[in-house]
């Protein structure tokens, strides 16, 4: 039975649409995912929504919707999520929401078997909450009354609840990960949850809310009066999304998990609470978890609460933004993993340098020469070129041709899902030093000169070397920019679809002589900053 490589996001919380942290877990996401499948692996990509709680009671209610009609209300916000994700050229393989009732069966199936085993019992729980986190915290890690993660004010709660029994397998987890049965990348986030449980004492997890105070979620399967507490119905999504309930020889292809991509903010709960939950449970835990940066505005963490949330339709629909150009700026900008600094200007401002000035350029220039020189036409390369080419030409064109050949290897060396994890940076980097090379060979070079003399012999080469070096950008872009690779290759002449091009077939020829190019319209037009 072949083993699918299985990714996941988190479940995006929908009280709410979608913002610019969303987006960028998606677009990292997509990009493994399209990588993984330019190298043929057998890729199963997971996103969705989730949709319990309190915060969503809140929110529907608000809307001006009577309470009890919740469902009515995520359904209004879904097609938000899938909208933007369509806009983005993500391309998912299933979309999960925790109303699905495969989802909702999967929940209580699980939390039957944990009550059943013992690992799950009811007592009074004294200690604080925070309802826009929908996190529990115990007084002595919250001392001055306000929330660890958001600042904002704690509601004490003095109630009966369900609790999981965390500390029974704490040592167990911390023997699982110092021996990367769970590789936490990177290594920083691995050395922080190891801190946390070697420093710490697990505190037995509150699973449920009494129905009297919250309605809206999956009553627990023992008692109900009570519901499952939002964050544990959540991640047992990336178990019910794969068969765990319903398809037994499908879970078996999936599970464990490959690689589960996710903020930093969520670190321990999937690297703590969810691994534990299912030990427990008897399931293995996933293979990895990366936790990613946060996009920050200033030096502030975006956050709805303090109105400094970036909308991704704003500067898509709005400002009209091209979208590869918002994917390339969000994987280039920080390496994965890092936090980063957004703001309009920064994203200008790669554009115009990397997309336009570069990419751009080297594109429709090569592309004009081709049709000016010969007439659309591709040429063959004709050896020995004659005429007296400068020593600088032909030291670049070495050098274009070898990093041309070595460029698959190094962006391939810089996305190792398997160790420390995908690096957009470095990849986009090492394309862009082609890029940039190959702009510099077109003014060396100096064809036009060529032209003047009539010196065909001199100029095939040249335009041979710049379309097999646009050839191997285009293919290494695509996992990245799969739109704009997508263009480029039509552009080259290119009838097939991109995405069935395998990586191994990305290499110096694959822009065949005689191929007629279409030139078409500039890719990137410089915004005008005045």
């Amino acid at each position: 039975m072949k083993k699918q490589y299985y990714i996941t996001t988190p479940l995006y919380y929908v009280n709410a649409a979608p913002h610019i942290g969303h987006s960028y877990t998606q677009i990292a996401s997509d990009a493994i995912a399209r990588f993984l499948r330019q190298n043929e692996h057998d890729v199963f990509f997971m996103t969705g929504t989730d949709e319990h709680g309190e915060k969503i009671e809140k929110a529907s209610i608000e809307s001006g919707r009577p309470k009890g009609s919740e469902k009515d209300f995520v359904d209004s916000i879904i097609p938000r999520f899938k909208d933007l994700w369509k806009k983005l050229n993500i391309e998912y393989d299933y979309f999960i929401r925790t109303t699905d009732k495969l989802h909702e069966d999967t929940v209580k199936d699980v939390l039957a078997k944990l009550y059943k085993k013992g690992d799950v019992y009811k007592k009074n729980y004294n200690g604080l909450f925070c309802t826009p986190c929908e996190m529990f915290w115990p007084h002595t890690q919250a001392p001055s009354g306000l929330c660890p993660d958001c600042a904002r004010p704690l509601e004490k709660l003095n109630e009966e609840n369900y609790f999981f029994k965390m500390g029974s397998y704490q040592n167990n987890l911390i023997d699982i990960i110092e021996k990367d049965g769970i590789v936490i990348k990177p290594s920083m986030r691995k050395n922080e949850v190891l801190s946390f449980l070697k420093g710490n004492t697990l505190q037995d997890l509150c699973i449920s809310r009494p129905r009297e105070r919250l309605s809206w979620g999956i009553e627990l399967p023992f008692d109900r009066n009570f519901v499952c507490y939002v964050w544990v119905d959540a991640l047992i999504n990336y178990i019910s999304g794969a068969g765990y309930l319903n398809d037994k020889k499908r879970f078996q292809t999936l599970w464990p998990c490959d690689m589960h991509i996710i903020g930093k903010d969520i670190l321990r709960h999937h690297a703590i609470y969810w691994p534990i939950m299912l030990i427990a449970l008897g399931v293995k835990p996933p293979k990895s978890v990366f936790a990613h940066g946060w996009w920050v505005v200033g030096d502030e963490k975006m956050s709805k609460s303090k109105g400094n949330v970036v909308d991704p339709y704003y500067l898509l629909d709005q400002k009209g933004y091209n979208v590869d150009a918002f994917r390339y700026f969000l994987l280039s900008h920080v390496p994965f993993g890092w936090d980063g600094s957004f703001s309009e200007g920064l994203l200008v401002e790669k554009y115009n340098t990397d997309l336009a000035n570069d990419l751009g350029n080297l594109l429709n220039r090569t592309l004009t020469m081709v049709e000016k020189y010969f007439a659309g036409e591709i040429p063959s390369v004709r050896h020995p070129a004659t005429g007296n080419r400068q020593q600088e030409e032909k030291k670049l064109q070495e050098e274009i041709r070898d990093l041309a050949d070595n460029l698959a290897d190094k962006v391939k060396k810089a996305m190792d899902i398997e160790k420390e994890g995908p690096n957009f940076q470095l990849a986009l980097n090492a394309i862009w030093e082609l890029v940039n090379k190959a702009n510099k060979y077109i003014e060396v070079s100096a064809p036009w000169k060529y032209a003047k003399e009539s010196n065909k012999d001199a100029l095939s080469v040249i335009m041979d070397t710049l379309m097999q070096t646009l050839g191997v950008i285009t293919g290494l872009l695509y996992p990245f920019m799969p739109s704009t690779a997508s263009k480029m290759y039509r552009q080259l002449g290119r009838k097939e679809d991109i995405a069935k091009v395998k990586y191994k077939e990305i290499r110096w020829g694959m822009i065949a002589p005689g191929t007629r190019v279409d030139k078409g319209q500039p890719l990137f037009p410089r915004i005008n900053t005045e």
